[in-house]
């Protein structure tokens, strides 16, 4: 089979594609043919291990996982004898948090991953776009502040893979939304459902003199401390970004009642059951795909540099076929 295989670390030079043996499904896994898949910002800081935290996970020297990619949408091919929950031809969405290797025409994964039947509304590269940025969204939303009907949330990178679910998400739950995004992305994310939206290249949303019950960092750019003044008393500060100033400061607001500040690990939280009820939004029309660019596979390094610009709209997509 054909794939992206890196041994070492570095820029989107260092991806290659090569053909690697076909992999065969243990007794517990469905082998599943990649119709689509998507390169995002992990992707990106897998490749160059920035921060450099990420060699103790992924390996020191080299990286340990040859094959990059998480998110993914296609057809179980093979089931492993002890498999009973899916069959061959279902057609799936879902990722692949721990061993990565959705950037590869096939790939196997254990029946209890996240993975579920695709919206039937949806192509597969659409499919691949939710698994990006809507279950990270909802973790963070709905786990992570418990995010209530009628509750005031910004949402800042609101036209990011994560930002422009976060938006959908947060109306869904009943919330008056407010985005923050550059001039050329303001009627994108009002077409998702904000309220109103900031341009921050004009406005510093820290000093409208509004205050919000959640604030949701998507992109990594703020600080719980730049925008604690405009939390509500009991607001709640994310981001998807795992600085040492994030962690600091979820320490000394850990304790006690008051404004909080969090971060979750929103890949190894999933489950079919988040790919379920995101599969119904979809469905139902109150969950839409938002696809900036499509690459082909033996174009991938082309992805990687486009996604490191930081100017991507929603996702970035790898056609398969």
């Amino acid at each position: 089979m054909k794939a992206i295989v890196y041994t070492q670390y570095g820029s989107p030079e260092v991806l290659e594609l090569q053909n690697v043996e076909k992999p065969t499904p243990k007794d517990n896994e469905v082998r599943i043919r990649i119709r689509a898949a998507v390169v995002t910002p992990a992707d990106c800081s897998f490749r160059r291990a920035d921060p450099f935290m990420v060699r103790f996970v992924y390996g020191l020297f080299r990286p340990r996982n040859r094959i990059l990619g998480v998110e993914l949408s296609g057809e179980i091919e093979e089931i492993g004898r002890e498999v009973k929950g899916f069959q061959a031809g279902d057609q799936v969405y879902g990722i692949s948090p721990k061993s990565f290797g959705a950037h590869a025409e096939y790939v196997c994964l254990p029946e209890t991953a996240p993975l579920a039947p695709k919206p039937a509304n949806m192509t597969d590269e659409e499919a691949a776009g939710i698994c990006d940025g809507a279950l990270t969204s909802l973790v963070f939303l709905r786990d992570a502040a418990k995010i209530k009907s009628g509750q005031k949330v910004l949402v800042n990178g609101a036209s990011g893979s994560v930002g422009a679910y976060a938006v959908q998400l947060a109306k869904y739950y009943g919330a008056d939304v407010t985005g923050v995004c550059s001039a050329a992305n303001v009627e994108l994310v009002r077409s998702l459902g904000a309220d109103r939206v900031i341009d921050y290249t004009q406005t510093d949303f820290t000093r409208t003199g509004e205050t919000y019950d959640v604030i949701f960092d998507a992109v990594g750019k703020s600080s719980y401390s730049r925008c604690k003044d405009v939390l509500a008393p009991a607001g709640v500060y994310l981001s998807t970004v795992p600085s040492a100033g994030l962690m600091l400061s979820m320490l000394m607001t850990a304790i006690g009642g008051g404004k909080k500040a969090k971060f979750v690990t929103a890949g190894l939280k999933q489950n079919q059951q988040n790919l379920d009820f995101l599969r119904e939004l979809a469905e139902s029309g109150q969950l839409r795909p938002v696809i900036d660019r499509r690459y082909p596979l033996e174009r991938i390094a082309e992805a990687h540099r486009y996604v490191e610009t930081g100017r991507k709209k929603g996702n970035v997509v790898i056609a398969m076929d």
